[in-house]
């Protein structure tokens, strides 16, 4: 599936460094931008609901004006750069964040989340847990100090032969094209039950047939934590670009991560596409 719409989500105190970010990978592929201005409605106030209604009332306003205003900054800027893009708002209370965002993302191949908002907290997690639990789609994170791409030339695909490293496999399809590729299994146990008598070669041969150069690593944790070893890995090998899955399940409204995927998340390395 070719990337031909991508989306970047912006809040109202982010600039414009995530959405030029966004505009180079939409120049690589040819894709259409998409762009979601998100404001966090304040809380209902405690304690005397009468003395507080007009205060809080002039705080949401004063926020749906400056995300009316964060859209219209994103709209000039696609305009001033002449990009095929598209620009929407969402004022949701905080529970409903990532369940906005996540409806946003299903029109998208793929969100795009760059340092700023990286560097947010509340934010940062609502995006991706919206994306991933809420859309269907993948979520491609880019660090600071990373060069992100939709061309990488070397990349990272965490394995472990379930549906979730499958799966985001199957979302990258288009970026490995021209890319090495190191499928990497950390500690695999070669049996019939687990990933095979040969981890990681059924695979490559599937990455082989279309015509993707891939090797196979398999590494030893040595008693290291496994993204340590994944993160290590691509640091080694140069890489672009790490593909792995998202592990979680959500709970009512609790969202939960493993502990590879909420390593990862907390200090991804280098640029991670991750699907689930």
């Amino acid at each position: 599936m070719a990337y031909k719409t991508i989306l970047n989500v912006t809040g109202i105190d982010q600039g414009d460094r995530d959405l030029k970010l966004a505009a180079e990978l939409c120049g690589q592929v040819d894709a259409h931008l998409s762009v979601l201005a998100v404001a966090i409605a304040a809380p209902p106030p405690m304690g005397d609901a009468v003395l507080m209604a007009d205060v809080w009332a002039k705080e949401r306003q004063a926020a749906m004006d400056r995300v009316t205003e964060r859209a219209a900054a994103v709209s000039a800027f696609l305009a001033r750069n002449e990009l095929r893009g598209d620009v929407s708002t969402e004022f949701p209370d905080i529970a409903w964040v990532d369940e906005a965002v996540g409806e946003r993302a299903r029109y998208a191949d793929v969100t795009v989340i760059g340092p700023e908002i990286l560097k947010t907290e509340t934010l940062k997690s609502k995006i991706i847990e919206g994306v991933l639990f809420s859309s269907g789609k993948p979520l491609l994170l880019a660090p600071e100090g990373s060069r992100a791409t939709m061309k990488p030339k070397c990349v990272v695909v965490a394995w472990d032969s379930s549906f979730e490293a499958s799966r985001a496999l199957r979302e990258s399809m288009d970026m490995l094209d021209e890319a090495e590729v190191h499928v990497t299994l950390v500690d695999p146990i070669a049996d019939d039950l687990d990933q095979g008598v040969e981890p990681g070669s059924d695979v490559a041969a599937y990455l082989v047939r279309r015509g993707i150069k891939v090797d196979v690593d398999r590494l030893p944790s040595s008693g290291r934590p496994v993204a340590e070893v994944l993160s290590q890995h691509a640091m080694d090998m140069s890489a672009e670009l790490m593909v792995m899955g998202a592990y979680g399940h959500s709970r009512l409204r609790e969202r939960l991560f493993g502990g590879v995927t909420k390593s990862i998340l907390a200090a991804p390395p280098l640029p991670i596409l991750l699907a689930r």
